[in-house]
């Protein structure tokens, strides 16, 4: 399982996610896209840790949160649905 983590400050590092949501358990992986084309953050990422016993933790406790500024939206993350192809 995957955590969505939604309205990220866009200064926020993989770093300070990854410690926050360690707080919770073993992090192994932190993901926060940025645009192909500003190469800025686009707000939000994925977390996933070791365990579901731990993600879900990590997600009843920070969903609502304040986090540098902003509430944060954390939830578990859905499949990512294929984009139409678009014909030219």
């Amino acid at each position: 399982m995957s955590i969505y983590v939604g309205n990220l400050s866009y200064e926020a590092s993989q770093d300070d996610v990854s410690a926050v949501f360690a707080e919770y358990g073993k992090v192994v992986k932190v993901h926060l896209p940025v645009d192909r084309e500003t190469g800025r953050k686009r707000g939000f990422g994925f977390v996933d840790m070791e365990n579901d016993s731990e993600e879900e933790a990590a997600i009843a406790d920070l969903d609502g949160a304040e986090w540098m500024g902003r509430q944060l939206k954390v939830n578990k993350a859905r499949p990512r649905t294929p984009r139409p192809q678009q014909s030219w």
